[in-house]
């Protein structure tokens, strides 16, 4: 047989193997979700909330709205006695297959996780193939999950890329939230030693007002959406709210600090010297010598200074070193006030136990069953912070140093 002949059967062969597009959605027949959330109602049901994107109104790309044009998102939402059957129930509003592919985010209600607890939500969505494990989620605090969902935003069409969009601020500018996304949430949930915490937002301002095209047809816009501090949970239910200092404090211990400020007084002036940490490093270590184990924080942050509203000679390495000092006592005392804080809360949302699980493993055995109550309440937590100034900005001296009284 020749060669062309060969060729010819085997292609033939191998297309009885070859499948069709089984499985193929077409873009007309897909509702595409962005974001969900979760509510309860008076009567202890679920609320699932969906934010479905309009393709055409998105069309100009993903920046703000002027007069005359429709919302970029259309909202829906249906209650059930499970997240699934809610999720049926708001299928049978839309004319289209609900597409879960494309969403980024989910937001549940400070009232669900508080009564509920994660485990009781996550799993619906942890189960289904379409959605994806990086989903973000955050929690809603003060305000509604479905809320945050119907606020329509001005830079960013999408409400749920306003809310992604923020957090990556927040966490590379300020140091007050974390991205924590769906699989990292259940890890943390799942592991020996370790509760999660997790990024809040609110609403401010006039919520129905939020909900129109109007809000962001003016250049002022009546309500936003800000992030707002951290959720910490306590097995799987929310149990405190940590804001400013505290959630700096925990992102410290975390070792997620991208970027935050340090301010310092001097001179009677609040605030007067401003230090900006552009790169951190913390590590934690256990001592499980005695029955209960010790644990060592250790910080080393670098960063420049970046406001000045005092009269001080920034040329001398002397004054350099003082303000080292200074910046180090401050830290120190902000890592140790959220520890005290958090061991008050009974709930090891820094992972000292999965610190003292990879130091110990035979230890670990004895303690785990009683962590949270009995042994992390009582640990001795030391922690060392060093700080240092690498440049000053565009010049030393402040020009409050060249004023005459």
């Amino acid at each position: 047989m020749s060669r062309k002949l060969i060729s010819l059967y085997l292609i033939m062969v191998t297309t009885l193997f070859l499948t069709g597009c089984w499985s193929q959605n077409e873009l007309n027949e897909l509702a595409i979700i962005s974001a969900t959330s979760i509510d309860k109602n008076e009567e202890g049901q679920y609320t699932k909330t969906i934010q479905l994107i309009n393709p055409m109104n998105v069309a100009g790309g993903l920046q703000g709205g002027g007069a005359g044009q429709s919302p970029a998102v259309t909202v829906y939402s249906a209650t059930g006695e499970s997240v699934l059957e809610a999720h049926f129930k708001a299928s049978a509003k839309i004319s289209r297959k609900l597409y879960h592919a494309h969403a980024n985010l989910i937001v549940l209600s400070e009232e669900v996780v508080r009564e509920d607890g994660l485990e009781n939500v996550l799993d619906a969505f942890e189960r289904e193939p379409e959605i994806r494990s990086t989903a973000r989620i955050v929690i809603a605090h003060n305000t509604k999950a479905g809320d945050l969902l119907k606020s329509l935003t001005a830079v960013d069409k999408i409400p749920a890329e306003k809310v992604n969009g923020t957090l990556e601020v927040t966490e590379k500018l300020r140091g007050t939230n974390v991205e924590m996304t769906l699989q990292d949430v259940i890890k943390t949930l799942t592991s020996e030693g370790k509760e999660p915490v997790i990024s809040g937002f609110s609403m401010n301002g006039d919520i129905e007002q939020g909900k129109k095209m109007e809000n962001v047809q003016q250049s002022e816009l009546d309500t936003t959406l800000e992030a707002d501090g951290l959720a910490i949970f306590k097995e799987g239910k929310l149990i405190d709210w940590y804001q400013e200092d505290m959630a700096k404090g925990v992102i410290w211990i975390l070792d997620k600090i991208k970027g935050t400020d340090v301010e310092l007084d001097r001179d009677e002036k609040k605030n007067a010297i401003v230090y900006n940490v552009f790169r951190q490093k913390t590590k934690v270590s256990a001592d499980t010598k005695n029955d209960i184990p010790s644990i060592r924080i250790n910080v080393r942050a670098e960063g420049d200074i970046r406001e000045v509203r005092t009269s001080i000679d920034l040329k001398d390495p002397k004054v350099i070193l003082e303000l080292e000092k200074e910046l180090e006592k401050k830290i120190k005392t902000q890592l140790e006030d959220t520890v005290k804080r958090t061991q008050q809360n009974k709930t090891d949302i820094f992972g000292f136990g999965e610190v003292v699980h990879r130091s110990d493993p035979e230890k670990w055995k004895t303690l785990k069953n009683d962590w949270n109550n009995n042994y992390f309440p009582d640990l001795n937590v030391q922690v060392k912070v060093e700080a240092f100034i690498r440049r000053t900005g565009l010049r030393s001296n402040s020009f409050f140093s060249d004023l005459k009284d």
